[in-house]
């Protein structure tokens, strides 16, 4: 009879506490005070972009949004776990990975306000852009892992998912896939307990890290509001794959606090009693409660963190007002790599479609 059973990882409790005796603690020797408001700076640089965000939305600047408001402990301290040439494949609602990849804030509105396919070039960052599909990309994650490994790259491979997308075959598919040819990929899984309003328990009877084993892939479920605890975890997670060690699962305990988009409201599905007890884990104030305790914390730091906060939101917001509309006919552009007689046909009907309201009689 399987233990449903497991506890998670957790080296910083709720309330600022160092939880002491764990393994994983060797794994983040070197986080100072120093790396700790290094840590802390991101989580509230990346939910003060991930407001602005919203707001613009609301305002009618993004088409949509997909916010991450809770998850950015998870992102951060599983993205400054990687290396430069580690290879990021990720959802629609890791901006805080892509904070911590460099790429410039003013480059990703660029989708989200519906004037282009995409909103960086992956090969700069090491990271792809927004995936729309479920669990797509957890396919394309394993494939580049294996070519990288015949390539003869010590790398590591990370794809980013939700809980929902654990019950698409896509992920199926490639823990399979992985488990079978022992690719360098680890799976991290950011569990923020919704797949849009269907709550997780619905989705599997057993933690999603036991997903994984049956795959004979080794997991670990981590407190994803402990940014030190993700860390650590995804430490010891990336350097079994570049060593050749295959796959890892990791299984992120972390809570959506916002809608899952904002074309989405979260009051239809549940309560502020089911929010609260999420909202005293708070990942932010977490850190800054230890912070507080170490000694690592004081008025100047703090305006320091709020004025760089303040400009990753103003560079978001800067870069999505310089956005000007694509023509129309761009509708038909980097459809194909190569002319196509039927899309050539379609772009021809459209601009002569076009073309009639300009020489329609005023």
């Amino acid at each position: 009879m399987t233990d449903k059973k497991v506890c998670p990882v957790q080296l910083v409790q709720p309330d600022g506490r160092r939880v002491h005796g764990s393994p994983y603690a060797d794994a983040v020797t070197d986080v100072d005070t120093a790396r700790l408001r290094g840590l802390y700076t991101d989580i509230v640089a990346v939910r003060r972009l991930d407001a602005e965000a919203t707001a613009l939305q609301r305002q009618g600047q993004l088409g949509i949004w997909a916010p991450c408001l809770g998850q950015e402990a998870a992102q951060v301290g599983s993205a400054r776990a990687l290396r430069p040439d580690d290879y990021v494949f990720t959802s629609y609602r890791e901006h805080g990975v892509a904070y911590c990849r460099g790429v410039d804030p003013a480059q990703w509105p660029r989708m989200w306000r519906g004037v282009s396919l995409s909103c960086w070039d992956p090969d700069e960052y090491a990271m792809t852009n927004p995936a729309i599909v479920v669990g797509a990309q957890g396919l394309h994650a394993v494939g580049y892992a294996l070519g990288a490994h015949l390539d003869g790259a010590e790398i590591a491979t990370v794809v980013y998912f939700g809980d929902g997308a654990t019950s698409q075959g896509d992920i199926a598919e490639a823990l399979g896939f992985a488990a079978s040819w022992g690719t360098g990929v680890v799976f991290f899984c950011q569990n923020n307990q919704w797949a849009i309003s269907e709550p997780v328990q619905v989705q599997s009877p057993i933690p999603l890290a036991q997903r994984a084993t049956g795959y004979g892939i080794p997991s670990v479920q981590v407190d994803g509001n402990d940014v030190l605890a993700v860390l650590a975890v995804t430490r010891g997670a990336v350097a079994r794959a570049r060593d050749g060690g295959g796959p890892g699962f990791v299984e992120a305990l972390t809570y959506r606090m916002g809608p899952h988009t904002t074309s989405d409201d979260p009051t239809r599905y549940r309560s502020r009693a089911d929010v609260a007890p999420w909202q005293a884990r708070d990942p932010i104030e977490r850190v800054r409660r230890l912070l507080v305790a170490e000694d690592g914390w004081d008025d100047a730091f703090a305006q320091r963190v709020h004025e760089h906060a303040e400009d990753t939101a103003s560079a978001f917001r800067a870069g999505t007002l310089a956005l000007g509309d694509p023509e129309p006919a761009a509708l038909f552009d980097h459809v194909y790599s190569r002319a196509h007689p039927l899309l050539d046909e379609e772009r021809t009907r459209f601009t002569d479609y076009l073309r009639s309201f300009e020489e329609a009689p005023s």
